[in-house]
């Protein structure tokens, strides 16, 4: 069993939501992320990443004039990505020890809660759970959890306790697997 239930993520998304919008960009370890203004159960729906679906090829050439927006893309399928521009994805922060995992659902990349959170707590995810074993980009992490790994790259050189972790929540999308076998 994964960490949620897809049928409760489409119906908790569509459901009515309050006024305000459950988490704000603001200051936090790293510069600027996101985090909850409310408190989340654990496998709760937070919110879904929108933006364009770009070519592997665009992100590339992205590197050449906007490498921040190149970095701020998620790998979205084997060869396409979501390039969320100035939208609250691209203040999606990487963490050793994350309170939130990404599910793609069609056309949908959702952010659900790992655990409890409760309004303050920063919208961390690990960013390995969508880095492909054919993936180069890598980064100095600054996570500052006491199990922070580092360097963050490719889901196949996780630790193993991790790796194990992360595939039996269901993490780790079929089409990053698939790198590591193509």
């Amino acid at each position: 069993m994964t960490v949620m239930d897809m049928t409760s993520a489409r119906s908790s998304l569509g459901a009515a939501t309050p006024s305000r919008t459950p988490y704000a960009v603001m200051p936090v370890r790293n510069g600027r992320g996101l985090v909850a203004l409310q408190r989340f159960a654990r496998d709760a729906v937070i919110l879904e990443l929108r933006g364009r679906i770009v070519s592997a090829s665009t992100v590339w050439s992205m590197w050449d004039h906007e490498p921040r927006r190149a970095a701020n893309c998620i790998r979205f399928g084997p060869e396409s990505y979501l390039d969320p521009g100035s939208r609250p994805g691209a203040f999606a922060n990487h963490s050793c020890e994350p309170a939130t995992a990404l599910f793609r659902e069609g056309r949908r990349l959702l952010v659900v809660a790992l655990r409890a959170i409760r309004p303050g707590d920063e919208l961390t995810h690990d960013y390995s759970t969508f880095l492909g074993a054919d993936d180069v980009w890598t980064m100095r992490c600054n996570c500052g959890e006491r199990a922070c790994r580092g360097r963050i790259g490719r889901f196949d050189r996780l630790p193993a306790a991790t790796l194990a972790r992360y595939r039996r929540l269901g993490l780790i999308p079929d089409f990053i697997e698939a790198t590591a076998t193509a």
